[in-house]
């Protein structure tokens, strides 16, 4: 067998793992918070390597013992608020022209790597418990992500395309692609958020009963998950053509895999079977008319194909067999002391009326980089996304850079970029140049300060 692709030896991952910390909103984009972005981007891509070979055990027990998971959710809701608090007023400041928003990406897709780290993780009890009260933080930051997934069904429109490192943003009249691509990693970043939250609603029997009471009676995930179904925006026609989003990617999907059930159907389901068939759920989720109204759709999709893709949805057919007919026993209601998410309450609360001074400080201080600092950002991220790895980590074969089409000719100069074609490869070149000189660079810097080291 193979040995597999390594990011992180085991002192290298403590090491960054117990340096994992929470920062004021202000410092976004400064070099602490930048060597903190490549930890957990180093972790994340570590996290899915190992869980592909089942060897995940080692960084599950880092982050338990050294209670960082709550670190890593207060930051996900840190980058968040940053997202539409702070990147809307930047966007507008009149002096603000960079001669690179590669900066600011890298603060939209710290988002998308640490969301992409919990899902890694989250299927595991052990994690999941060691949140502790962020539990009820991190289920509101899903439940906001499944609303605008929602929202986004009712027309349809979804991006098609993100590049990890997208052409323009290397030109300063590019906050407009900016913005197209924090729309797409908006929608990546929601449905990984759904993975997340199916992956909680697997431990209902272990959750703290505030958290039961936000899934079920505060946000009503149920019915939130049926009009997931209903509407399913992981789906769309195009041109005719059947096209579902998986593995990060837009795909068509050949006559024979229409009635196939892609792992956002399975993620779904297997969320409405915890949460419904679950007796502590049962007690608790209040079933009035318009509830069972609601539950009662599900019946029209559970057909024989669903069914025998994931048998246990027969317990969930009988459940609601059952309900159909009967009058469900009103929600004990038990005189408890509710506890509430706070992290997003308090960032907000320490920044209320400050969002344009902080946008001031950071395009002065942190996303103006000189030629020189911009240079060394790219020798970073060089570093961070080591070639070998990232071709471990990316199911499907690359795509060209210009047209879209399977490609299997990389980019000899910045090894980023791909084609299907030489003919591609020179009619992207004026829009790949400057990017393509940036990378070559770095990677230059790379090789020359291995040949020096001792």
């Amino acid at each position: 067998m193979a040995e597999m692709a390594a990011v992180l030896l085991p002192g290298e991952a403590e090491a960054l793992v117990q340096a994992l910390r929470s920062g004021p909103l202000r410092n976004t984009g400064d070099r602490g918070w930048l060597r903190q972005h490549e930890a957990i981007e180093k972790l994340n891509m570590q996290a899915i390597l190992s869980a592909s070979a089942g060897q995940e055990q080692l960084l599950i027990e880092l982050l338990v013992n050294y209670a960082k998971i709550p670190t890593l959710i207060e930051e996900l809701i840190s980058v968040e608020i940053w997202k539409h608090k702070v990147f809307p007023v930047l966007c507008q400041l009149e002096d603000f022209k960079p001669k690179s928003t590669f900066p600011i990406y890298l603060v939209l897709y710290h988002e998308a790597s640490i969301v992409n780290l919990l899902e890694t993780v989250f299927f595991h009890k052990e994690i999941c418990e060691s949140a502790e009260d962020t539990i009820l933080d991190l289920i509101d930051y899903s439940y906001r992500k499944l609303t605008l997934l929602a929202a986004w069904s009712t027309n349809r429109e979804f991006p098609t395309h993100e590049k990890l490192v997208p052409e323009d943003l290397t030109n300063a009249s590019s906050m407009q692609e900016l913005q197209k691509q924090a729309e797409m990693m908006e929608f990546k970043i929601s449905l990984r958020a759904l993975s997340v939250l199916r992956f909680i609603t697997d431990q209902v029997d272990s959750l703290p009963l505030s958290a039961l009471t936000r899934m079920l009676n505060t946000h009503n995930v149920p019915c939130l998950l049926i009009e997931l179904l209903e509407h399913c925006p992981w789906s769309c026609r195009e041109a005719g053509k059947l096209k579902k989003f998986e593995n990060g990617m837009w795909h068509v999907v050949p006559p024979e895999d229409h009635v196939k059930m892609t792992k956002l159907d399975g993620q779904v389901w297997i969320a409405l079977y915890n949460l419904l068939l679950s007796p502590e759920c049962q007690r608790k989720y209040n079933l009035d008319g318009f509830n069972k109204s609601q539950l009662l759709k599900l019946r029209a999709f559970l057909t024989d194909v669903l069914i025998d893709q994931l048998p246990n949805l027969v317990e969930m057919q009988r459940f609601l067999s059952h309900l159909a007919v009967t009058e469900p026993v009103p929600p004990k209601k038990d005189l408890i002391l509710e506890q509430v998410p706070v992290i997003r309450d308090h960032i907000i609360r320490e920044n209320s009326g400050k969002w344009q001074a902080i946008a001031k400080h950071q395009v002065k201080h942190m996303f103006s980089p000189s030629e020189d600092e911009l240079k060394d950002l790219a020798c970073r991220w060089a570093q961070t996304y080591n070639l070998d790895v990232m071709e471990a980590l990316v199911p499907e074969k690359p795509k060209c850079g210009l047209c879209g089409s399977e490609a299997t000719k990389r980019c000899s100069r910045c090894q980023n970029e791909w084609y299907c074609k030489r003919e591609c490869q020179v009619q992207h070149w004026q829009k790949h140049k400057k990017a393509c000189n940036l990378m070559a660079d770095a990677l230059k810097k790379i090789k020359e300060d291995l040949k020096v080291q001792p």
